[in-house]
């Protein structure tokens, strides 16, 4: 047996390990891989015996007692491993008075004690169910994702001809980075017997977005029957469905659908392939995950598009976030163009965009923390969504709803900071006998198409005329129907 001058008492060591059954001793092995400073208290003697014919270095000690710790190197790093929860209560409170810079892991046998050891000061405190739980999930994941990038990248090989990837309406970075993506496995799978198109409708209004479309030269083509009829295959990107913020009709017949947006309307059964998640930030972190299951190069336009996808869609990481989306944008960002980014985040603003803003300032009516604002006539619709992501910074400003008429349609956008709505339901709701809304707990869209209108002359009237059913609707469904008007 060990004692306390064969351990180096006097000096340091970088592992103690408390109690070393099956998990301790595993840990052992594991930290072996890295130095034999490890120091080992166990209160059987026949195990520690064993662990010195072993060579390790080991200690009889009752980890219950107050003294467990006395005469030992002082360590970096200490782990609390017994099947005995007092035991192991013991040891935190010991060594967080004893060692106070030393790193605490320690085990948890229950729920309870998890609590207890978290309370008395342990860093980091693992409860082995709840490891095995999440590692289970963490790895049926992995394997799902590798399966579907398979499944796609199998299907992708066996086509030849000309794929269509569709991006949606007034197509976004994260709509046209994912169609990037999308072509460089087509191409991949099937050795460039597929070509791609990518295909839009509506315009790139937005300074960012027409920034990032030129200076990555990305090839872009207008939709038209004639296009589409080339076309052997075709594929949606960030839509979730023909029809669904995409020039196609709603019975329109395509063969794959990638998104992040949930649509429980559509009939997919007869789609080749579809993978929708709700839970991911932005389609572009989908499309990446897809390369790196697949292992596909990834060369520095696509990257740094799909990174500026996941960027422009999460708003810099601070909406609809996930873990993975980091994970993507940490893989993605050391083979982008960081010029490039930042002259794409960095683009002048027009005339008009700042007319628009300035009009839905100017024009906002708050009723209890919810903003509208109506800022008339645009052509160009994506200063509406600028003027709502400005406006919900307003001091008591909880809820904003921005809109304005093109030639073409009634355009809302909405942000939201309220807990307590989740503002996409709110506009599917208010539009769902007209027109396509939807979106996300804190932002969501609207479009009414003018059918009938679009020959009139006078748009703001026209506005005027269509827009308070609508707004009544939005306040009944939030329950501002008896709030009185006020300006802020």
């Amino acid at each position: 047996m060990a004692d306390a001058a064969q351990t180096g008492s006097s000096g340091k060591i970088k592992y103690l390990i408390c109690g070393c059954g099956s998990t301790g001793y595993n840990v052992v092995e594991e930290l072996l891989k890295e130095t034999d400073s490890i120091l080992i208290l166990d209160k059987d003697e026949k195990r520690v015996e064993d662990l010195l014919d072993q060579k390790y270095q080991a200690i009889v000690r009752d980890l219950k007692d107050p003294a467990a710790l006395d005469d030992l190197p002082v360590p970096e790093v200490i782990f609390v491993l017994s099947n005995d929860k007092d035991a192991n209560l013991a040891v935190v409170r010991t060594a967080k008075a004893k060692y106070p810079s030393a790193h605490l892991i320690a085990r948890a046998t229950d729920p309870v004690s998890k609590t207890q050891l978290e309370a008395a000061g342990a860093d980091v405190v693992l409860y082995p169910q709840e490891v095995i739980a999440k590692t289970a999930v963490l790895r049926i994941r992995r394997l799902s994702s590798s399966r579907i990038a398979r499944r796609l990248y199998t299907l992708l090989g066996s086509w030849e001809g000309t794929l269509g990837i569709i991006a949606h309406t007034n197509p976004d970075p994260d709509s046209v980075s994912s169609a990037m993506a999308l072509a460089v496995i087509a191409h991949d799978a099937s050795g460039g017997k597929l070509q791609s198109r990518i295909l839009y409708d509506g315009n790139i209004g937005h300074q960012e977005n027409r920034a990032f479309v030129n200076l990555l030269d990305i090839k872009m083509e207008r939709i038209t029957p004639e296009l589409l009829s080339a076309c052997n295959y075709l594929a949606l990107v960030d839509s979730s469905a023909p029809g669904v913020n995409n020039v196609l009709g709603k019975d329109a017949r395509v063969n794959i659908i990638i998104d992040h947006h949930k649509n429980g309307t559509h009939d997919s059964s007869k789609v080749d392939f579809v993978d929708i998640r709700p839970g991911m930030g932005a389609t572009a972190s989908v499309m990446t995950q897809y390369l790196q299951e697949l292992d596909i190069p990834v060369d520095t336009k696509v990257a740094t598009a799909l990174l500026y996808g996941i960027r422009a869609d999460t708003r810099d990481f601070r909406r609809n976030i996930t873990p993975q989306d980091f994970n993507y944008a940490a893989f993605l960002l050391p083979l982008t163009d960081r010029d490039i980014l930042d002259k794409i985040m960095s683009p002048a603003v027009s005339q008009e965009t700042l007319d628009v803003i300035g009009n839905a300032i100017r024009g906002r009516e708050v009723v209890s923390g919810y903003l509208f604002a109506n800022v008339g006539y645009l052509r160009n619709r994506d200063a509406v969504p600028q003027a709502a992501d400005i406006l919900i910074n307003l001091e008591g400003v909880n809820t904003a709803i921005v809109y304005g008429i093109t030639d073409a349609s009634i355009i809302f956008s909405a942000r939201n900071r309220d807990i307590r709505i989740h503002i996409g339901k709110v506009l599917e709701e208010a539009f769902s006998t007209m027109g396509e809304a939807g979106g996300h707990a804190t932002m969501a869209a609207a479009v009414i198409p003018l059918n009938y209108f679009s020959m009139v002359k006078d748009k703001e009237d026209l506005l005027d005329l269509i827009i308070e059913p609508i707004l009544k609707k939005i306040r009944r469904i939030v329950g501002l129907e008896d709030e009185a008007k006020h300006e802020v």
